[in-house]
């Protein structure tokens, strides 16, 4: 029985990034030596075992062989007959194929820490093209690290997209991929791999259609719609890690690519229009409520937020209201960042103030400690000490802007 560490973990010792979770590899032994040596069975479609002490997972060495459609279309077999290098053959990338023994010494049959040196994602084999999957992980690939992908790597995501393998794919499943991407120093690089490979057009149709949609009348010719939810997207990435304010960056734009052609290059109503689009999108990927209601919120709103100075008091007070900005402050503050993300995804805007939202959220500090107390006090109560409350938050926006 020999043991290695082997995929992620050995990947990202090699490059430095604090290791996760740890999986190992068993090669040549049987189940039940396994189980007399104190490992935990747990797997059900292959043989994994938890550690005793660590709870680390341990899988015997296996081989695959496609017998059906999607990602769980696969027959496993397992045998202490099957090697190290069979093992790591079946995994998708050369920079997930490299294992370490316990002295250290790196096995990589498959040249992977070449191509982490070079940034580069490659395909092990052939049968990459068996799991659709895979044009997710890739995409999420390039999202974390920046690499570039393959050239041939690229013509088999083609493939794949092109097989019909992609609508195997569950709901949850593609989410948590883009999620994780989302989390990535290089979200747009996701979108764009997908849409290189045309898995973007049959995976999330919403985002594929903004591009050729033009953008506004400022902006220049060639940033459409689409061009300009990626620049947002770099910016939203530049003002925070929280990856729900960068979902509704990514899609706070989703209405536009439903403007009647008539109309272009006005966009007006889009707002709405958005986020029915978002419910849809949310509803049919299952995307948990945090991000659902932030990004709708972004989209219903956000020029509202780029016009904020041009209100007057009570107009600002209703928006605030209507944002729920008293009792979900947090989120208002996510919503303003996802804003300025918005407007600094133009060109010759990238390191623009937007001080909108320095202007929007001071609104909400001068206004949100008002004493209610006094006003009950007063023997208001119900309609007529919301009233008074209202009042009371108009006068006061209204002497800070005097």
């Amino acid at each position: 029985m020999k043991i290695y560490l082997v995929g992620g973990a050995v990947r990202d010792k090699l490059m430095g990034i604090p290791i996760k979770d740890r999986d190992w590899v068993v090669i040549g032994a049987t189940p039940e030596e396994m189980i007399r040596e104190g490992y935990i069975a747990v797997g059900e479609d292959f043989p994994v075992f938890l550690h005793p002490e660590t709870k680390e997972e341990y899988a015997l060495a296996r081989t695959e062989r496609k017998s059906g459609k999607g990602y769980k279309g696969f027959v496993f077999y397992s045998s202490p007959e099957i090697t190290l290098e069979d093992d790591l053959k079946r995994r998708d990338l050369t920079i997930n194929a490299i294992a370490e023994d316990e002295d250290g010494n790196l096995i990589d049959p498959y040249g992977g820490e070449a191509d982490l040196k070079n940034g580069i994602l490659r395909h092990i084999s052939s049968a990459f093209v068996e799991d659709p999957l895979r044009v997710l992980r890739v995409a999420r690939f390039a999202a974390r690290f920046g690499f570039k992908i393959a050239d041939e790597t690229m013509e088999l995501l083609k493939t794949i997209s092109k097989s019909g393998e992609l609508d195997a794919l569950i709901p949850e499943r593609v989410w948590s991929e883009m999620q994780k991407a989302l989390t990535g120093k290089y979200p747009t690089r996701f979108i764009l791999a997908l849409k290189s490979c045309y898995a973007l057009e049959k995976l999330f149709p919403e985002i594929e259609a903004l591009f050729g949609i033009p953008q506004d009348k400022k902006s220049h010719p060639e940033i459409d719609v689409g061009r300009h939810t990626l620049m947002a997207l770099n910016q939203s990435v530049q003002l925070s890690s929280d990856p729900l304010i960068r979902f509704a960056v990514l899609v706070h734009d989703l209405g536009k690519a439903t403007t009647p052609k008539k109309q272009l290059p006005n966009h007006d109503g889009h707002e709405s229009r958005g986020v029915k689009i978002i419910n849809s999108f949310c509803k049919r990927y299952k995307v948990p409520n945090k991000y659902h209601d932030l990004a709708a919120c972004v989209s219903e709103f956000h020029l509202d937020c780029h016009k904020i100075q041009e209100m007057n008091p009570k107009e600002i007070l209703e928006k605030l209201e209507k944002l729920d900005a008293f009792r979900r402050t947090e989120r208002f503050k996510q919503f303003l960042t996802a804003c300025e993300s918005d407007s600094r995804g133009r060109a010759g805007y990238e390191e623009k103030e937007f001080p909108q939202a320095k202007y929007f959220l001071n609104a909400l500090e001068i206004t949100k400690d008002v004493d209610i107390d006094i006003l009950k006090n007063k023997g208001l109560e119900g309609e007529k000490l919301g009233k008074a409350l209202r009042k009371e938050r108009i006068n006061i926006l209204e002497k800070a802007l005097r």
